[in-house]
């Protein structure tokens, strides 16, 4: 494996929303039914920035949070994590969003948001740090972003922006219905952004809510399928992930692990990639460097289901190692 700290890393810029998870102190139970809840940092594309400096990687996370408390504690995480923090700001009236998580028995998770609005939707295009975007290799980013203004005008002008400076554009819709006024609206907003990728990830289920048909049928997969893509990945939780590109297409087998807390487990999967495609973009043409990145990915993705949270059960590169080495397919 190729992967070391030792030479400083590209940029990867990750945009969106980072809030509070309170997780019940129980697994198995209902919000209801819980008795306490442990505050967790979470938030996918601050989830992802994290995943990327604890692999070695050099990332940037631009934001907006409430001035309060848990703004500051959540800032004070990302910097504790290595990650850039040029690009956050603060809003003095509206509160750092919350979300409380059920955690099922099966590690699955339910969610219900406290949002309305939160600062991480009310991002303006004036207050995107544009030089710090232009300067990443990656801009990473999610469709939570999308779905209110200002935050949506802002998430658009910043993707343009990477565009046009010749910066990979990373996308991982992160599909959370609860947020979004309706499946229709969720699908559309999400679908709206669709040709303007680089790189693609999303879940089975989500593949399944996007096309409304069947996610392990190939056909559909490609139906989310854009000429401007060079990478688009399916993954199918501890099976593993498909891949696809221009010139091949496989799968990689997942590992298999203990599963405690699904939280974070696709962040970790793509922040483990990112790192692999900044450091050799030449990944998109060589399906043996590819497959070997995936098979990292998958592990740091499995590994982050043996913990509860999603920041603190991120693995270094070492973990992840241990668990190829211990795996051998």
């Amino acid at each position: 494996m190729t992967i070391s700290a030792a030479n400083p890393s590209p940029l990867i810029v990750s945009f969106g929303e980072m809030l509070i998870d309170f997780v019940p102190d129980v697994a198995g139970v209902s919000l209801a039914e819980s008795g306490g809840f442990l505050k967790a940092p979470g938030g996918a594309p601050a989830n992802v920035a994290c995943a990327i400096t604890k692999l070695g990687g050099t990332s940037a996370f631009i934001g907006k949070f409430g001035d309060d408390e848990f703004g500051h504690m959540l800032v004070d995480i990302l910097k504790k994590n290595g990650v850039k923090s040029e690009g956050v700001c603060f809003d003095k009236q509206a509160r750092t969003a919350l979300a409380f998580v059920t955690l099922k028995k099966n590690g699955e998770r339910e969610f219900m948001f406290y949002r309305n609005p939160s600062a991480d939707m009310l991002l303006k295009e004036s207050e995107l740090n544009m030089d710090l975007i232009k300067q990443a290799k990656i801009f990473h980013y999610g469709s939570i972003s999308l779905i209110s203004e200002p935050c949506r005008s802002a998430h658009i002008a910043a993707m343009k922006a990477a565009k046009a400076a010749g910066i990979l554009l990373s996308y991982d819709p992160n599909v959370r219905l609860p947020l979004w006024p309706s499946p229709e609206a969720a699908r559309e907003g999400i679908k709206s952004i669709w040709n303007e990728a680089d790189f693609i990830k999303v879940s089975d289920d989500e593949v399944e809510f996007l096309t409304q048909g069947d996610a392990s049928k190939e056909e559909v997969v490609l139906s989310l399928w854009h000429d401007g893509l060079k990478l688009l990945i399916v993954t199918d939780g501890g099976k593993g992930c498909r891949y696809f590109t221009k010139n091949f297409k496989g799968k990689v087998d997942g590992f298999s692990v203990k599963t405690l807390d699904t939280t974070g487990a696709g962040d970790a999967f793509v922040g483990a990639l990112l790192v692999s495609i900044a450091k050799d973009t030449s990944i998109f043409q060589s399906e043996g460097k590819l497959k070997e990145a995936l098979t990292f990915a998958n592990a740091c993705g499995a590994i982050c289901t043996t913990q509860k949270g999603a920041i603190p059960a991120l693995p270094s590169t070492n973990d992840a190692l241990a668990l190829i080495k211990s795996n051998p397919n």
